[in-house]
């Protein structure tokens, strides 16, 4: 698989918004690096195939007293938000003993594909630049004979966050200790039996969330007993051409790309019906039917699903897809464990 390209300088059509980010950034970013404050790499989980790797993370500026070291440690939510970025620096990424570097984008940001000849299984790559410390990258490498994979997504699925609600979200998101966050009851069970039935199964977390938020989201899987699993998370803020990116062209463009980068893996969909999952989902199960196992999907409680803005509608638990695929329907993990061995998925 060809490498991607990790960045792009900014170009001059920037969406207004973005430009007066930029425009503040740079004066924030010259104040700060003034007083002593140097750049640090967070490293995300990435993922990869046979000969290439996926590597992601962001660079942001912190106080020489207080660099974090690759991870943010606990906060608040708002404070995942007040982080600035290192601009189109570059960071050298050394994995399996071959050098590469790449460059940031405007937000910090470096997601790129490289080549590396690591074994299928859990490793890393080593991310360092000359002012920042180095750091490991965990990233999963799925063996070729994998065949079933599971992707599920976070918010109401494995953590109770009732994101349309904009009231309650801005609370979740901004104000609310990760350690108050509550789990769906029964999902890590499920999942764990799930890795257990599929020996090298591997478990991508999609969410429309900010990457800002990816350390808790971490830290909240691994507290809650969840399968680690890179997680696939956007960018928070006007981009090139628009206010904030679109959560749905972000989920549906994550979808095709695992079809393309994984050709030989069913994935079991997992979501829920409060937000539109069900309709990505059923888009990409038409338009890559040999690449879905099956849909899973948690069933809000009807007090659930008109607090989180939609109404409730009636489930059939067992349901054919737009192809022929299964679709179950439950409201918790054990529910759907129930269903998903019933259906002799597991």
């Amino acid at each position: 698989m060809p490498p991607t390209p990790a960045g792009q300088l900014a170009v001059p059509n920037l969406h207004r918004a973005a430009r007066i980010e930029d425009a503040v950034h740079a004066l924030v970013e010259r104040r700060l690096r003034r007083t002593g404050w140097r750049t640090n790499i967070i490293a995300y989980t990435g993922y990869g195939g046979p000969g290439w790797v996926r590597v992601m993370c962001r660079v942001l500026l912190g106080r020489p007293d207080t660099r974090q070291r690759g991870r943010l440690e606990k906060v608040r939510g708002w404070r995942s938000f007040t982080t600035l970025p290192a601009k189109h620096v570059t960071v050298t990424i050394e994995t399996g003993g071959v050098v590469h570097e790449a460059q940031a984008d405007r937000s910090g940001f470096i997601d790129t594909v490289v080549e590396a000849g690591l074994p299928p299984g859990w490793g890393s790559v080593r991310l360092s630049m000359p002012d920042a410390d180095p750091v490991e990258a965990p990233v999963r490498i799925l063996d070729p004979e994998v065949r079933f994979g599971i992707l599920s997504d976070i918010d109401d699925t494995v953590m109770v966050t009732a994101l349309p609600r904009p009231l309650l979200a801005a609370w979740n998101t901004f104000v609310l200790d990760e350690h108050a966050r509550a789990a769906v009851p029964g999902m890590a069970v499920l999942y764990e039996r799930l890795v257990t039935a599929h020996p090298g199964a591997p478990v991508f977390y999609l969410s429309t969330g900010a990457w800002n938020v990816a350390p808790t989201l971490t830290r909240f899987l691994s507290r809650h007993l969840y399968p680690a699993g890179p997680l696939l998370l956007t960018d928070w803020g006007p981009t090139q051409d628009r206010w904030f990116r679109s959560g749905r062209e972000h989920k549906r463009a994550t979808l095709a790309r695992l079809a393309k980068e994984f050709p030989d893996v069913r994935w079991l969909l997992v979501g829920d019906d409060g937000q539109h999952d069900q309709e990505i989902y059923r888009e990409f199960a038409v338009a890559h039917p040999d690449n879905v196992a099956a849909v899973a999907i948690r069933r809000l409680s009807p007090t659930q699903a008109v607090l989180a803005g939609s109404l409730p509608v009636p489930h059939d638990d067992h349901a054919e897809g737009p192809v022929g695929q299964k679709w179950l329907s439950a409201p918790d993990g054990a529910g759907l464990w129930t269903l998903l061995r019933g259906a002799g998925l597991v």
